[in-house]
């Protein structure tokens, strides 16, 4: 029997999975090898000719003794991020589904830094996602006058934003009706403005009360989603600072509800935020990469 010729099709494993409506095709690299290019991200994101994602995480094997596992976040658009925080969630869903840890708490390397996603007995998931970070040249943030709130100019129109980082970059507003807000048109502006070197996550903050907002955010490179895991968190802090909130909040969106604790000051924002909500495993496949258009 003559023995068969011709390329060797690649093809991947992958689990499809959602944190309050944001969802992940991801992809265990640490028992099969995986090298994807920006392309191939892009392909597999579509959500009419691939899988259909807003992310694509990548679990990899850890590179120093401090964690558990590696974490690698792509865009929709291919480009890679330093954090992703209801892919976090999903992340410690995954390891425990496959077997690949026993544990309930993890620690994981990302772009970012460490963070410690835990799987609680409620079937929810607590991810530590460390300090907000205000200052502005680690957000990066061009600062035109270094306030909590400052005004900057999207196409002639002052708009008044609280800039931070959870891991990566967000520019925060607060509207009155989060429904009428502007986020699939002025969204991508504020994305690209030239304030936010590295491009910025656009939020939206209605407040129904103290401890209750509705959310909208326009992620870079994947546009708006049901739901921003770091958005969230960076909202229900700058909404803390600018004191019309308190810890513990309840953010509503799109997706789902995600509660925020900080319990940081003026005198103590290196507190960390502390983020809690549902991961889903949705569905499991093989990918072929060379079928995807």
């Amino acid at each position: 029997m003559r023995a068969r010729t011709g390329p060797v099709r690649v093809k991947l494993r992958f689990t499809k999975m959602h944190g309050a409506g944001n969802d992940f095709v991801v992809i265990d690299g640490v028992r099969q090898s995986v090298a994807l290019a920006p392309d191939q991200i892009r392909r597999i994101a579509d959500r009419h000719r691939g899988v259909g994602c807003d992310q694509v995480l990548i679990v990899g094997a850890p590179r120093s003794s401090e964690a558990d596992f590696s974490y690698r976040i792509f865009n929709a658009d291919g480009g890679e991020v330093e954090q992703c925080g209801n892919g976090a969630r999903c992340f410690v869903r995954f390891v425990r589904e496959q077997g690949l840890t026993d544990k309930n708490e993890i620690r994981v390397e990302t772009l970012s830094g460490l963070i410690a996603p835990r799987l609680e007995a409620d079937g929810e998931v607590t991810v530590n996602m460390g300090p907000p970070v205000f200052e502005a040249g680690r957000i990066p943030f061009l600062s035109p006058g270094g306030a909590l709130v400052e005004e900057i100019d999207i196409a002639g129109v002052g708009v008044m934003i609280t800039a931070l980082s959870m891991g990566n970059p967000h520019a925060v507003q607060v509207v009155h009706d989060v429904d009428a807000a502007p986020v699939t048109s002025q969204g991508p502006v504020l994305e690209r403005h030239a304030l936010f070197p590295r491009r910025v996550n656009a939020g939206y903050m209605q407040v129904i009360d103290r401890q209750r907002i509705r959310l909208r955010v326009w992620e870079r490179g994947a546009g708006e989603t049901l739901a921003c895991g770091t958005g969230a968190c960076a909202a229900a802090v700058a909404g803390i600072r600018r004191g019309l909130l308190v810890s513990p909040v309840c953010v509503s969106t799109r997706g789902g509800d995600l509660t925020i604790r900080w319990d940081g000051s003026e005198n103590d924002l290196n507190c960390a935020v502390w983020m809690t909500g549902p991961a889903v495993t949705v569905f499991a496949g093989e990918l072929d990469l060379d079928r995807l258009p």
